[in-house]
């Protein structure tokens, strides 16, 4: 299997690298916008050379010819995790001035699995119609959302709960977080 994984400026550097942390025996390709750089720096204890050495290819967000931008770059799934709401907003609109976002819009054409993982609250109506729109599109839309049923401890129980939910939609089986059971 191989997953695209890019990194955005939204709050919630954690996630991406919880998901990368859970891929196993998967190829990983990763992407990381200047600004998801900034995030982590002020969010989190990561080094980008870590996160980095997560992946098994590593692109710059400037890089719009990079293989992982063309259609006939075959892969399982793209996950922008999390995505900015400025990320959302320019895919939705067909804008593809960074990485990230041409190899968005090129796997919305290609048909190909995309999730998104806002991590935004609360939310503009801008926002609310920009994942519509996407929806529409075939884009999974995953907000950031931790379930409660588990009875999370830790703001780790919560990470892994939606990093669990994530590698669900991808297809990777997983016990990442408790399921719920009646």
């Amino acid at each position: 299997m191989r997953v695209v994984i890019g990194i955005t400026g939204a709050s919630g550097t954690i996630l991406a690298v919880r998901l990368l942390e859970n891929l196993k025996d998967v190829e990983k390709h990763l992407v990381m916008s200047e600004s998801a750089k900034k995030v982590m720096e002020l969010e989190t204890d990561y080094k980008y050379d870590y996160i980095k050495g997560l992946a098994d290819y590593v692109y710059n967000d400037d890089d719009i010819a990079a293989n992982i931008s063309s259609g006939s770059f075959r892969y399982d799934a793209l996950v922008i995790i999390p995505c900015s709401s400025s990320t959302m907003a320019k895919i939705a609109s067909g804008i593809s001035d960074t990485l990230i976002t041409r190899t968005a819009l090129v796997a919305m054409k290609e048909r190909r699995r995309f999730i998104i993982v806002p991590r935004e609250m609360p939310l503009s109506t801008i926002m609310i119609e920009n994942m519509l729109k996407l929806s529409r599109y075939n884009v999974i839309i995953a907000p950031a959302m931790p379930g409660y049923y588990n009875r999370p401890r830790t703001v780790d129980d919560m990470v892994n709960f939606v990093v669990a939910r994530v590698l669900d939609l991808i297809g990777i089986e997983n016990d990442v977080s408790k399921r719920w059971e009646h």
